[in-house]
């Protein structure tokens, strides 16, 4: 526990030796700079074994860490084992068996040189960033910025973490497992759970930014790395959609689209908010679904301004005509909320075009496809989406007419913990990537070495002066690559022949005459 307080400890005012600016953090970006130079040099392998390590601890602290999340935000044991540690547990094993292949230096092929490159061999490695700050969120505490910042380390960076003020002792019992499983002192630093700690860390000196949290403030992150050019990573809201085609199974998207709405008592970014549900399963969509709602009991928020937020959303939908379902009549405690579904002929209520935490959902039946392509492009929010269907190509060519970043086909969240796909939306929702191989190489900054053997240098050269530089060659040349016809193509190759053999007779005819 003395390096868990060490790494607790920090400075804000510290003197930046390269200006007059003063810099937050000072003391802890200069020694993770300073270890993560060593550590970037630490060969992949070596570095994954403090990745298994980590993975081993999750499992001697399972008990441990369910007691801490339930003491932060009241989440019970078998969500805590579902949804934090065994995908993060998954995510370590992803990393020690594949992480090595992903960041490998990768070779341009001979097949892809152009003639001009002839002597030339391309290859790409994928670099660190640096120093990654990570700005933790609470609803997810130990797997979102476990994975993050496990994919940090694993591409040779090192960590400043800033964990939610909502889930401070869970952020802190992540520390300590990541001091345990191994990492290098120095490499890895815990910051205050305050506030105010994440727009500090924004000013810090640091190499990229991984936040997770609400459209709002990641706008005005967003805005302070502009400034400096610091990149970044934004894991954003959503507003997810659901979307029941004729054929689908009714039950299973009910099922599904409620599940979605009420996990983690709505309190997640791919939250299902909107059900899009074929006019003619509208119906049997309600029967199946009116039952789980009319079943559910109040459920708590840890964030106030949900709850009243939650209130407004309901209102507003009421006030366009929306019918409600909900169970009535249980008393509610301070926080809380009951979950419930709006049913509506158009999707022009703030439930469907905001981002909230709160275990709500709008069906909206439609008739074309058409109708739902449009509405989504409506909504700010381009997160995940659920197309349910009896054939997936059905859906695979649809997905493609949705902007978010994820779909999932015949399912609602689950399929994103796979340890090997990424996660990521795009406006409101944010940018980059987290997650699986684009994850990982979003961790690092690629950096091209091109080797050039033998002496043919013809750019050297004067302007014309060489053959191969005349117009007449590089017009031939040209055809001889890009003509559209077979013809034309032998044209131009028999083109820069000529060209080479007149240069060479002019200069040897120079050469004989200078020897006159």
């Amino acid at each position: 526990m003395d390096q868990m307080i060490r790494l607790v400890g920090s400075e804000v005012d510290s003197k930046d030796p390269r200006g007059d600016a003063q810099t937050p953090f000072y003391n802890e970006t200069e020694r993770a700079r300073h270890a993560q130079q060593a550590w970037a040099q630490v060969p992949v392998r070596d570095r994954l074994r403090s990745v298994r390590a980590l993975r081993h601890g999750l499992v001697d602290a399972t008990h441990h860490i369910c007691r801490t999340i339930a003491g932060d935000v009241g989440k019970p044991v078998d969500e805590c084992l579902m949804s934090e540690i065994l995908p993060l547990a998954e995510e370590c094993r992803f990393l020690e068996k594949h992480a090595h292949r992903i960041l490998r230096p990768r070779r341009s092929s001979l097949r892809s040189r152009p003639i001009l490159f002839w002597g030339q061999s391309d290859r790409t490695t994928r670099l660190p960033r640096g120093v990654v700050a990570v700005i933790g969120t609470w609803n997810l505490p130990l797997m979102i910025n476990g994975m993050q910042i496990l994919h940090a380390l694993a591409a040779g960076n090192a960590v400043l973490f800033k964990p939610s003020e909502v889930a401070p002792r869970t952020g802190e019992l992540l520390a300590e497992l990541i001091v345990q499983a191994g990492f290098p002192d120095g490499l890895f630093h815990l910051l205050p759970a305050r506030r105010d700690a994440g727009p500090q860390l924004a000013e810090a000196d640091i190499d990229h930014v991984v936040f997770t949290g609400n459209t709002n403030t990641g706008r005005a992150l967003a805005s302070t790395l502009g400034r400096r050019l610091v990149t970044s990573t934004l894991e954003l809201s959503g507003c997810d959609l659901l979307l029941l085609l004729e054929d689908g199974d009714v039950e299973l998207a009910a099922r599904g689209a409620w599940f979605g709405a009420t996990a983690n008592a709505g309190q997640a970014c791919v939250g299902t908010r909107r059900a899009f549900v074929h006019r003619s399963q509208l119906n049997n969509f309600l029967d199946v679904l009116a039952p789980l709602v009319e079943q559910a009991s109040p459920v708590p928020l840890i964030l106030p301004s949900q709850v009243e937020l939650a209130d407004r959303l309901v209102a507003d939908a009421l006030k366009h005509g929306a019918r409600l379902i909900r169970r009535e009549g249980q008393p509610l405690a301070k926080g809380q909320v009951r979950p419930a579904v709006l049913v509506q002929e158009s999707p022009d209520t703030l439930a469907c075009r905001e981002a909230f935490f709160a275990p709500l959902l709008t069906v909206v039946p439609y008739d074309k496809l058409e109708q739902v392509v449009a509405w989504d492009a409506q909504c700010p929010f381009d997160l995940c989406a659920s197309i349910f269907t009896a054939d997936p190509r059905r859906a695979l060519a649809l997905s493609g007419r949705l902007r978010c970043g994820v779909v999932h086909v015949n399912d609602v969240i689950f399929p994103m913990a796979h340890p090997a796909t990424s996660f990521g939306g795009r406006g409101a929702s944010g940018w980059g990537r987290t997650k699986g191989v684009e994850g990982l190489l979003e961790m690092t900054a690629p950096q091209v070495v091109s080797v050039v053997s033998g002496r043919f240098r013809p750019h050297y050269n004067s302007r014309g002066s060489h053959w191969f530089l005349h117009p007449e060659a590089l017009d031939a040349l040209i055809e001889l690559r890009h003509a559209r016809s077979l013809r034309a193509r032998l044209r131009g190759a028999w083109r820069l022949v000529k060209q080479m053999l007149r240069t060479r007779r002019r200069d040897s005819s120079d050469r004989f005459g200078d020897a006159e």
